[in-house]
Parts: C-alpha cells; sequence; structure tokens
C-alpha cells in the first residue's frame, strides 16, 4: 500500500521543498515510484530543484483544481532530471507560477476536497509506492488536510525562536489528528551548536523523534535550488542526514 509523507514547516524558509525534493530522489534510488505535489500554490518552487521550465511545464495542479484536466495529466516524469541512473521513478505535479494563477488562486481559492481526491487518484494511476506532498507553511485548510491523511510527518525547523513557537503548535494540531508517525527535522544549524545537544533538547521540549539535524551549508547555498543536494553531494552530512529521514518514514 501506498504511503502518504507529508513535509512541512510552520514558516517558509526552512529548506521544506529540498527536503521533499531530496526525500523522493532517495527514494527513487531505491526503486520506489514517487509523487511530488507542490501544494504550496501561493508560492511555489520545487519544479526549479527538478529542473522543470516554466515553457516545458503544461499542465500544473491549479488546472487540475479549476477543472481544466485531470491530475495525472499535471505530473511529469522528472527522473532524467535528477542527473544519475536510478531505478525508480519520480512524478513531479507542479503549482503554477504564473503571477495571475497565483492571484486567482489567493482571489477565489479552491474546492480542497478535490485535493484530497486527487492525491489518491494520483497514487492509483501512476502507481506510486509514495507520495510526497510540500505544504503550504503554517497552519490553513489544505495542509490540515494533507496531514490529515499522512502516513508520515516531517517537520522541518531551524534553531530560531520563531520557528520554535510555530512548531509547538504544529506538532499538537498533528498529534489531535493522529498522524501515525511524526519527526522533527533541524535545519541550517550553524557550526557553533552541538547538534547532539540541540537533537536532545528539541526531543525534550516537543516530546517527539528528531529524524535528522542538517548543519547549515555552504555547498547548499552554492548549489542554488539548481539541482537535487543529495544527489550532488552523496558524502556529505546533509546527505547523510536526509538519508536518515527516509529511514524513519520507514516505507518497505
Amino acid at each position: 500500500m501506498a504511503k502518504i509523507v507529508s513535509i512541512h514547516s510552520f514558516r517558509g524558509g526552512t529548506g521544506k521543498s529540498n527536503t521533499s525534493a531530496n526525500v523522493a530522489a532517495l527514494l527513487a534510488l531505491q526503486n520506489k515510484r514517487v509523487g511530488v505535489i507542490d501544494t504550496d500554490i501561493q508560492s511555489p518552487g520545487i519544479h526549479v530543484l527538478f529542473g522543470l521550465d516554466e515553457s516545458h511545464m503544461g499542465h500544473s495542479l491549479n488546472d487540475y483544481l479549476w477543472g481544466k484536466c485531470t491530475i495525472s495529466e499535471t505530473a511529469h516524469d522528472v527522473t532524467d532530471n535528477l542527473g544519475v541512473v536510478t531505478p525508480g521513478k519520480v512524478f513531479l505535479i507542479p503549482s503554477s507560477i504564473k503571477a495571475g494563477e497565483i492571484a486567482r488562486v489567493l482571489r477565489e481559492g479552491y474546492d480542497v476536497g478535490l485535493l484530497n481526491d486527487g492525491f489518491h487518484d494520483l497514487i492509483n494511476v501512476l502507481q506510486l509506492d509514495v507520495l510526497v506532498i510540500d505544504t503550504h507553511p503554517g497552519l490553513n485548510e489544505e495542509t490540515l488536510l494533507s496531514i490529515a491523511i499522512s502516513d508520515a510527518l516531517a517537520i522541518i525547523l531551524r534553531p530560531d525562536q520563531q520557528d520554535y513557537q510555530g512548531t509547538a503548535v504544529t506538532v499538537e494540531v498533528a498529534r489531535k489528528l493522529d498522524v501515525p508517525n511524526m519527526m522533527l527535522v533541524v535545519n541550517k544549524l550553524p557550526s557553533v551548536f552541538d547538534p547532539k545537544e540541540v537533537k536532545a533538547r528539541v526531543e525534550k521540549t516537543y516530546r517527539c523523534d528528531v529524524a535528522a539535524v542538517l548543519p547549515h551549508s555552504d555547498e547548499m547555498m552554492a548549489l542554488a535550488s539548481s539541482g537535487i543536494f543529495s544527489l550532488r553531494y552523496p558524502d556529505h552530512p546533509i546527505a547523510d542526514g536526509y538519508r536518515q529521514i527516509v529511514a524513519r518514514i520507514g516505507v518497505k
């Protein structure tokens, strides 16, 4: 049975999309068929990591939500864009980057129930092993839906007081929604901090396992979203961290 994995953060800029893309790519290396859906419709961007140019995007998630196409018609096979040979597959369902379509979402909204139907249709039509949902930051209707139907939830936070406070709210909401497998990921940790001490403190604060502590990285900054980090730098500590997240998700 396919697993639904949500990658979430309370605030933007935490590295949520990078985590989603790297988890998906590493699962494909394990011979899994993986779908990645960008539900951050107001500020989409994960398509950049997978090298999907706007001019070749074709249908987007927006088109499905507005009844212009089926959800499977929005899926783009980006496996060849990974830059490595992989036995699995990665299908990306991007959101539109067009200003007019983003404005329409902000103005009119969309049927969140249709989004839920789309998740399950994608799994069935594409025969997915895993569906990775790159969520919209914060807590809104579509994010709550994604969390509620997830088999696993990774909450990304930085060592920042605003992140700590917002993450506390997110963790409590996820507990009320009975997410079976919830984990935290501390990202962009400055070198002045001890990762083991931070892991222990965060686990004690939230009573939730920390799957990985990812250091701040100049290499990540230099890559500038132009590829999948764990495939470009497989021996880097951050790549090890992404593999720890994949292991914690527990896809068989």
